[in-house]
């Protein structure tokens, strides 16, 4: 090849990390943290900022409850199951291909749901947006182990979850207020800006490589698609079932439920078979043989289950316990918000010096107390208490999750942190959907047993349905804080 042949074949490749940090110097990290954060900020957008705009979507399209709740629940299904294609993708495709390929189909997404005729192509944009966010978010914490020594990671995971809290903070009242002026379609198009701002800075700095140097498209770059096909029947299974145990009768919700524990059990089977065989399996089983990270499996399960759970209650009770107004509500959860962003900065600096495990103990016994805080909320509690009572539980939530992530996969060996990344974020997602899920149950449940208490005041009996769900919550804190103090690593391991 001619000197000319080798320039022109090097400007339309894709430059490997190498040739980039040579190009941007030591500075090319930061810069790479700031790409994928933009991609993450744009994949969060829609998970929060399409919700005020249901009411007048329903009302357009004159939909029941039924039918839009799935506005939201196709998002957080598809989201969930697209994970467990992150680690294939990245392998088959780079990071490049695959990070600018979500960005555009999660445009594309948006830009469908904005002209959309009808219900099905809002239901189809809004799974393509969640296939799109589900794809990008394991991507940050396989970038930050690979990208960053040791002891920056936990400044580069904490200022990246600043970010990251913000945007799902601002969204809605951003959405709200378009949906005000310009209508509900103006909430889908929102997304766009950010979009093509993070496929600028994805084109930019983003490699042509795959996680760990391994080479892209290698031998056995096949996906699983049984595997795929197990994982998302279970997840919609698991999922529906719960739903169901709102109605009447619970025998269908009990069938998908105990469809779901088949699936699963087949999906483990499977991936195991595949393992033994020398095949690539979805997840790579090698993971659970590594106590850490399993035990940072449990911790965010958990963690799902408590923060969607508590985003779900708490305006809930302060609306329908304390007879606050939606927009009081709001200013409430605005300060907690505002802690929390400015959390996660100082706790991954932390976490560059402590160990992880005591943060991550640290901000579950806050998460806990906050929930059982709860129980002395009344309709006499002043504002400024309440505030406190959410604003200790948000910055239970920053201590946990920079801290989270370091703790179970930097025991993984090199070759196995795609696969970490891509299966904590699904186990987190899958408890967070699970969580909203189980704290409408459970409130139902206990709503009807107070009803049903002669001589009881109704506020009063709604009060008391509230308080033993943040009960459970606060239970379950304390069960993910047994498995938080197992999060070290091994003795060996955290002399090297």
């Amino acid at each position: 090849m001619s000197g000319g042949q080798h320039k022109a074949a090097t400007r339309t490749s894709a430059p490997s990390t190498t040739e980039l940090r040579e190009r941007y110097g030591q500075n090319y990290r930061w810069l790479l943290l700031l790409s994928v954060l933009a991609g993450t900020i744009a994949s969060l957008i829609p998970s929060t900022s399409v919700n005020v705009a249901i009411p007048a979507m329903s009302a357009h399209f004159t939909l029941g409850q039924e039918r839009a709740q799935w506005i939201t629940s196709g998002f957080m299904v598809a989201s969930t199951i697209a994970m467990l294609v992150t680690p294939w993708l990245l392998s088959r495709f780079g990071y490049r291909h695959t990070y600018i390929g979500a960005v555009v189909l999660l445009m594309v997404g948006a830009l469908a749901g904005g002209v959309a005729l009808n219900f099905p192509m809002v239901l189809a944009s809004r799974v393509a947006e969640g296939v799109a966010a589900g794809i990008i978010q394991p991507i940050p914490a396989v970038i930050i182990l690979n990208a960053f020594k040791p002891h920056e990671q936990g400044r580069a995971g904490g200022l990246f979850g600043m970010g990251v809290v913000l945007a799902p903070a601002l969204a809605p009242a951003l959405g709200g207020a378009l949906t005000d002026l310009f209508g509900w379609r103006s909430t889908f198009f929102m997304l766009v800006p950010v979009g093509l701002l993070s496929m600028w800075l994805g084109l930019k700095f983003i490699p042509h490589s795959a996680p760990g140097g391994a080479q892209i498209g290698g031998r056995g770059a096949r996906l699983d698609w049984l595997g795929l096909t197990l994982a998302g029947a279970g997840t919609l299974c698991l999922l529906n079932g719960m739903a169901e145990m709102h109605g009447t009768t619970r025998t269908t919700a009990f069938l998908l439920l105990a469809a779901a524990a088949v699936l699963l059990g087949c999906f483990i089977l499977w991936q195991r078979w595949l393992q033994r065989h020398d095949r690539r399996p979805l997840v790579d089983m090698r993971l659970f043989h590594v106590r850490p990270f399993v035990m940072g499996c449990i911790v965010a399960a958990v963690y799902g289950t408590a923060m969607f759970g508590s985003t779900y209650l708490l305006p809930l009770f302060m609306q329908m316990g304390l007879g606050l107004s939606a927009s009081m509500s709001g200013n409430l959860l605005l300060p907690a918000g505002l802690v929390l962003a400015a959390t996660f900065p100082l706790v991954g600096r932390l976490a560059d010096k402590q160990p992880t495990h005591w943060l991550v103990s640290i901000g579950l016994a806050l998460l806990a107390l906050s929930f059982a805080l709860m129980f002395w909320a009344r309709l006499s509690t002043p504002m400024w208490v309440l505030a406190a009572f959410i604003i200790i539980g948000r910055v239970g939530l920053g201590f946990i999750l920079p801290s989270l992530n370091l703790g179970a996969m930097r025991p993984l060996d090199k070759t196995l942190i795609a696969q970490g990344s891509s299966t904590i974020s699904f186990i987190r997602m899958l408890g967070g959907a699970a969580g909203v899920s189980l704290a409408g149950i459970v409130l139902e449940w206990r709503l009807a047993v107070h009803a049903a208490e002669a001589g009881v005041d109704a506020k009063a009996a709604q009060i008391s349905a509230f308080h033993e769900c943040f009960g459970l919550l606060t239970a379950l804190c304390l069960l993910a804080l047994a498995a938080a103090t197992q999060l070290r690593a091994p003795k060996a391991q955290a002399d090297a």
